[in-house]
């Protein structure tokens, strides 16, 4: 175990990954996923990782008038740092997704570091009683379906961004989106210290299992040395024992609903905050420290709260 040092929390507490009828505590109005961030934050979160979705049928919503009303509400009733998507959902256009980090400049707004296959078929048979139309077409359509983060793409997210001096949470679902990362690095396009958030269990990604683990942490290591911190989240069941891995090798962790629904084997998280407590006691558990939004700002070199423009 590396010595002791305090676990950034992510808590990702919607996503756009699952849908409204495989889970009744997945938020989806504005107003829940406010209370769902501001829970998730008193339980020991210090970033929260925000999507939008339309509040009639629960299906991701990249607009910014679909943000606004959350990031007031959590602005005004926490300090936590806001971290927006510019990953949407693999259905849109990169315009689309970069709107809301383009124009309420967060601290953080995260970035995928490749193209990518994204399978989210295999739940059709998990849930087969979906509510809604789109629920169906959105994962059935992700068999024949590529998330596309091209080099132009990455690069035009890095460079408006952070002419905002909104820093990055760097999602690499494989070895190749760390060599990516390193190029651009290289290039100076951006700055460390990266957030290298390194993503295990997607279908089309590297796969959960410890040595995947290993691999990712060593290669980034290789790379970056001390220029990044290395966080993980892993989906589905995965998501705790990876995060114990991460923070016994001295990483942070993101949990929650966006990145799992469960808190057991076939038992429903019924809340983000579910989920918070659930790793912190891991961590604390590991005899290490929870940070605090003002510890991850100071980690990271975030601008602070007061910079955003919401």
């Amino acid at each position: 175990m590396t010595k002791s040092k305090k676990v950034i929390i992510t808590c990702a507490v919607t996503g756009s990954i699952h849908t409204p009828s495989m889970s009744p505590h997945l938020p989806v109005t504005a107003a829940a996923i406010a209370e769902a961030a501001i829970g998730a934050a008193e339980a020991g979160a210090a970033i929260v990782h925000l999507h939008a979705r339309d509040p009639k049928d629960g299906r991701p919503d990249q607009s910014p008038e679909a943000f606004l009303p959350f990031l007031q509400i959590i602005k005004q009733r926490s300090n936590c740092v806001v971290n927006l998507t510019t990953g949407g959902a693999a259905t849109m256009t990169i315009e689309e997704r970069l709107k809301p980090a383009s124009q309420f400049k967060p601290e953080v707004a995260s970035l995928n570091m490749g193209s990518m296959n994204f399978g989210l078929y295999p739940m059709l048979d998990r849930f087969p009683d979906l509510k809604h139309k789109w629920e169906r077409d959105y994962l059935e359509g992700s068999r024949d379906r590529i998330f596309k983060n091209t080099f132009a793409d990455i690069e035009m997210i890095l460079t408006r961004c952070a002419a905002n001096g909104t820093r990055f949470e760097i999602e690499c679902y494989d070895i190749g989106h760390l060599y990516t990362l390193a190029h651009f690095a290289d290039r100076g396009v951006i700055k460390p210290p990266f957030l290298v958030q390194s993503v295990f269990g997607i279908l089309g990604g590297i796969g959960p299992h410890p040595e995947d683990v290993m691999m990712m942490k060593r290669t980034a290591d290789r790379l970056f040395g001390a220029d990044y911190h290395w966080s993980v989240l892993g989906a589905g069941r995965h998501q705790l024992a990876i995060a114990a891995q991460s923070a016994a090798m001295g990483g942070h962790v993101r949990i929650g609903l966006e990145d799992s629904l469960w808190a057991g084997p076939g038992r429903l998280a019924t809340s983000n905050a579910e989920q918070v407590r659930s790793v912190r006691q891991i961590i604390e558990g590991l005899g290490l420290a929870v940070a605090t939004p003002e510890d991850a700002r100071s980690t990271l070199e975030l601008k602070g709260a007061d910079a955003v423009a919401f």
